[in-house]
């Protein structure tokens, strides 16, 4: 699922440049179990499958082993809310390993005492974390320098300043009598930049003003 995925765009293009380096792990590279089994009905009889602990345990046992680790990561419906923020956070980490989640989700102990951070993309569930730690790396990956064509595109986002971006427009300027405003022809730096402003914090106050509260 996460292999293909990898390879593309912009992700593809910062492993190319070597900006980055990204690592697909399975788990069943990692079991002792010889039918490379691993998961197991949970204990007390709920419904689901877990995933188990000793997979978990050698695999970042063997990553660990290789190189050091900012963060060790698992994506979980109950974790901390993924945000702009916190991409720009990972983004200045060295190494992170994002544990993805599956079935009923993995052994507590597993949380307790291997897990430094838990993250949620949104209140929904998953079939895997494979989606959530996909979604995560793109959102890091186009931060660091060089990733994407212009560094400042990326600080001008959505969410950098807890506003939304301004509308944008391209040519032509004119379309079916649908114009650009005019500001925007004007080639006034300033103004334009005042209008990117005011435009920015219209639309955080009308379609997202929880963002203005935080």
């Amino acid at each position: 699922m996460l292999e293909g995925f990898m390879k593309e765009s912009i992700l593809g293009r910062a492993q190319d440049k070597g900006i980055v380096e990204i690592y697909v792990h399975n788990l069943r590279d990692y079991t002792n179990d010889k039918w490379k089994r691993v998961d197991d009905y949970p204990f007390g009889g709920f419904a689901g499958m877990v995933l188990q602990c000793e997979p978990i345990d050698n695999a970042i046992s063997a990553l660990k082993a290789e190189r050091d680790y900012d963060e060790v990561i698992y994506v979980t419906p109950d974790g901390e809310r993924f945000d702009q923020p916190m991409a720009n956070s990972l983004s200045m980490y060295e190494n992170i390993i994002i544990l993805c989640g599956h079935y009923k989700g993995i052994d507590q102990r597993v949380r307790d005492h291997l897990i430094t951070k838990e993250i949620t993309i949104g209140d929904y569930v998953l079939t895997g974390g494979e989606l959530a730690a996909a979604v995560i790396t793109d959102a890091v990956v186009r931060l660091l320098p060089g990733s994407i064509g212009d560094d400042e595109s990326a600080l001008s986002d959505c969410f950098q300043d807890n506003l939304l971006a301004a509308p944008i427009y391209t040519r032509p300027a004119d379309y079916k009598g649908w114009k650009v405003p005019d500001i925007l022809l004007s080639g006034h730096e300033a103004k334009i930049k005042e209008w990117e402003i005011e435009e920015s914090l219209r639309r955080t106050k009308e379609l997202r003003p929880d963002l203005l509260d935080e």
